[in-house]
């Protein structure tokens, strides 16, 4: 038996609401624990019931599903976002707030089962070991309004500056608006080593640990003419992981 996935459906039009009501009752995992016409309220709904998807109108009154989904990314448990809309063209924004899909009404049978697999396959625990066992995972980026997906093997390191992170991959450098510490979790399973506050670096990439001043390094890295700073609270660790 699948485990019970609880799902909220927001959306200011009530033909939305039950169009897409009927269409998810068909499936026994999922469990429609509420619903809302506004983001405001919507909200509300998903504080008091925690659910593990949102299914989510884009243009709404005053509070837009993009703001919500922003304010979502401040929860402890955030729930996977489905944005469920009339507009194909904010696809990049909707990647931005890191949805997991986006259906474009009017919705139909064969959009809903493609959402519905994905919500199983991040829902389920088996899947994700499998997928950090075997490193089949990509990292998703955004270039030029295309999303290109990294392998995490080939980022040589990534580092904070200003209100992005930029992942370096060969010469080619990508921004993310994701934080730091979000692509460290998700990166955890691959050879990363947060050796500055604001940098992380495949340690596969190392290739040299000079000395800088005051007990701090510099690493050398495959590929790149930037020295990479290490802190010197991380160095004991990152020779501990880099030496035999």
């Amino acid at each position: 038996m699948k485990k019970t996935i609880k799902a909220v459906i927001i959306d200011d039009e009530h033909y939305s609401r039950d169009e897409l009501t009927f269409l998810l009752k068909r499936y026994e995992e999922i469990d429609i624990v509420g619903e809302a016409d506004s983001g405001e309220k919507g909200l509300e709904v998903i504080m008091r019931k925690d659910p593990d998807v949102v299914f989510l109108d884009i243009e709404m009154p005053q509070m837009s599903g993009l703001d919500l989904a922003k304010a979502l990314q401040n929860m402890k448990h955030i729930p996977l976002i489905v944005f469920a809309t009339a507009y194909a063209d904010y696809a990049v924004k909707a990647f931005r707030v890191q949805a997991l899909d986006y259906l474009v009404k009017p919705f139909d049978e064969e959009q809903i089962d493609e959402v519905i697999k994905r919500i199983n396959e991040r829902m389920s625990p088996s899947s994700h070991e499998i997928e950090s066992i075997t490193g089949i995972g990509k990292l998703a980026v955004e270039d030029e309004g295309r999303i290109v997906y990294l392998s995490p093997k080939d980022i040589t390191y990534l580092f904070r500056e200003d209100r992005e992170t930029i992942i370096c991959v060969n010469e080619r450098k990508y921004s993310s608006r994701t934080p730091i510490k979000e692509l460290e979790e998700k990166l955890k399973e691959f050879p990363f080593f947060r050796t500055h506050k604001s940098y992380l670096v495949n340690l596969d990439k190392v290739e040299q640990l000079i000395p800088w001043f005051n007990g701090a390094y510099q690493l050398k890295v495959v590929g790149q003419k930037e020295e990479i700073p290490v802190s010197r609270n991380y160095v004991k660790a990152l020779r501990e992981r880099l030496e035999l």
